[in-house]
């Protein structure tokens, strides 16, 4: 009896032992299996953000001086017939314009001042560039000097870029706020508005939810901690955490 006592003991401990080594090894090949897919996604997203800033540079190094010197030279022909001064003045109008919606298109696709400048140049002169177009009120706010990795600009741009076009597009808001601090040596990020508001799990199911998840991909990147509240008619609160 004692024997078979000890015999089923023996199995009970050798069936935990096996399925102890067996949980263990799940556990480091979804370990694996995330970092390898959080590394795909990394450098899927650095093939796109080199050939956004090859486009952008293109568009602002390029065409734009190309744009401004075919301007001069229209404005500097001299004629006396009114009816060529009015198409003179029409195809200026127009290149203003083309010029406009190109800054536009360089500045969603990347930003030269954050190369040239950092994160925080680049993002105050999109929030200038973006209040200008839509009349929405955003305020920047940096508590402290705020040091960011090089690395990381990208996708804090990137997140905030999508909290603005969405704050403008979606929320019908009359304020934005964004703020940059710390807390216990993390960078805190906050961006609040005081617009319709949103079902944020209803929409993130959508196809219509494709901005929010790429603000979630991005944020995963980072490491970060993130939180969203928002409910219909009350706004949409944002608050990012990382190292």
């Amino acid at each position: 009896m004692n024997d078979a006592i000890y015999i089923i003991i023996f199995i009970g401990a050798f069936l935990a032992v096996i399925i102890t080594f067996f949980i263990i090894t799940m556990l480091r090949y979804h370990r694996r299996y995330v970092r390898l897919q959080k590394d795909r996604v990394m450098n899927e997203i650095a093939v796109l953000e080199n050939e956004r800033k090859r486009m952008a540079y293109d568009l602002h190094d390029g065409l734009g001086p190309m744009l401004s010197s075919i301007k001069l030279n229209i404005n500097s022909i001299d004629t006396t017939s009114k009816e060529d001064e009015a198409i003179i003045r029409k195809a200026s109008h127009h290149i203003d314009e083309t010029i406009t919606n190109m800054r536009a298109i360089s500045y969603n696709l990347l930003p030269v001042t954050l190369e040239r400048k950092g994160l925080f140049e680049a993002l105050r002169e999109f929030i200038d560039h973006s209040s200008a177009r839509s009349n929405l009120p955003i305020q920047l706010f940096l508590k402290h000097p705020v040091k960011i990795a090089k690395d990381k600009e990208i996708h804090v741009f990137r997140m905030l870029q999508e909290i603005i076009h969405n704050s403008i597009k979606h929320a019908k808001a009359k304020n934005l706020y964004i703020g940059f601090g710390y807390d216990e040596e993390k960078v805190v990020i906050f961006a609040k508005d005081d617009g319709i508001g949103f079902d944020y799990h209803h929409v993130k199911e959508r196809s219509a939810g494709l901005g929010l998840k790429s603000i979630e991909s991005r944020a995963d990147l980072l490491n970060c901690l993130m939180l969203v509240e928002s409910s219909p008619g009350k706004g949409t609160s944002w608050l990012f955490k990382f190292r």
